[in-house]
């Protein structure tokens, strides 16, 4: 689902037909910004990129005339919608109807936004808010016209700004591979209660990186990719004393996250809305209340929800 970020952004995950009429559908990230009066869209989620990562594409809000359901107009593909910027539709998938209907909604809001007056727009060497300030990245930009509509593209490299801070970096070269499916189908196991893409820290280089958990009933273990046998872990249940909203997310800049406490580590997790984090809590919270047994309660084992903690019962070996 849709969800705002930190810099009040509309965010969230949708596959996009990047290459028209081609009926391919890759993964992208899509933030939506109004005050920058752009629909931009990246390989991931910005905060998962190594720094100076350059976007995939993006689209003027005032290019875009209207969005709207393409469930007639393509019929195969499941939960699609329609953008019709100039010449040139551009196709997305949402996760389920739901994200599509609030994506259409959000998207056709912010392009009713009032175009800026001609004479607003112009420099004004004597305003200084119009002046570039000191310390703001300056990338330079390529348009391409992709039937009738411009394109807008960052470059390669990022300028230096006018104080002669370096700015330059090595962005991230375009891929054609698919990000991992949001909603991703389990393995065909009857144990498996919930599984799917999310981002976790490195225990030593503190790095962030995309790895697919799946849950069952005595485990929750992640694996490098939804195609791989062999987990890099597997956090026993019964290790685990509490799983819950990060409190630190603030303070680690990360939006969704969540926390996997053990004795002897705390895992931070990042889901890709807000939805899908309270869904790997509740999961995560239901299968170690099951796992002590019908008919013992939550409090009985001492297990850490909405924020009260009871004293742990021993458990036998």
């Amino acid at each position: 689902m849709p969800y705002v970020d930190r810099q009040n952004r509309i965010c969230g995950f949708l596959d996009i037909e990047e290459n028209e009429n081609s009926g391919k559908f890759l993964r992208r990230y899509f933030i939506l910004d109004t005050r920058e009066d752009s629909f931009v869209w990246y390989m991931d989620n910005p905060q998962n990129l190594p720094s100076g990562s350059s976007r995939v594409g993006a689209i003027k809000l005032t290019y875009i005339s209207k969005v709207s359901d393409a469930t007639k107009l393509r019929p195969k593909a499941e939960f699609c919608f329609v953008m019709n910027a100039g010449m040139r539709k551009y196709f997305l998938q949402a996760n389920d109807q739901q994200d599509l209907v609030e994506w259409v909604n959000v998207l056709n809001k912010a392009i009713k936004i009032t175009v800026p007056k001609q004479s607003d727009s112009q420099p004004n060497s004597d305003n200084p808010s119009r002046q570039s300030e000191c310390g703001k990245k300056q990338v330079s930009y390529r348009t391409d016209i992709v039937g009738g509509v411009p394109i807008i593209t960052p470059t390669q490299k990022e300028e230096v700004n006018e104080c002669g801070e370096s700015v330059d970096r090595n962005n991230l070269k375009r891929s054609q591979s698919h990000l991992p499916c949001f909603t991703p189908k389990p393995p065909p196991d009857s144990a498996v209660i919930k599984a799917g893409y999310c981002v976790k820290q490195g225990a030593v280089m503190k790095n962030w990186k995309r790895r697919y958990f799946q849950l069952d009933e005595n485990t929750i273990g992640y694996f490098k990719s939804e195609l791989e046998k062999e987990p890099l872990r597997v956090i026993p249940l019964k290790e685990v004393h509490k799983v819950q909203e990060c409190k630190q997310s603030d303070i680690m800049m990360r939006d969704n996250l969540f926390e996997i406490v053990t004795t002897s580590r705390t895992f931070y997790v990042q889901a890709d809305s807000p939805e899908e984090m309270h869904s790997w809590i509740k999961a995560v919270s239901g299968a170690i209340v099951a796992q002590r047994g019908p008919g013992r309660s939550v409090s009985s084992v001492g297990f850490l929800l909405s924020g009260v903690t009871v004293p742990r019962v021993p458990t036998r070996s």
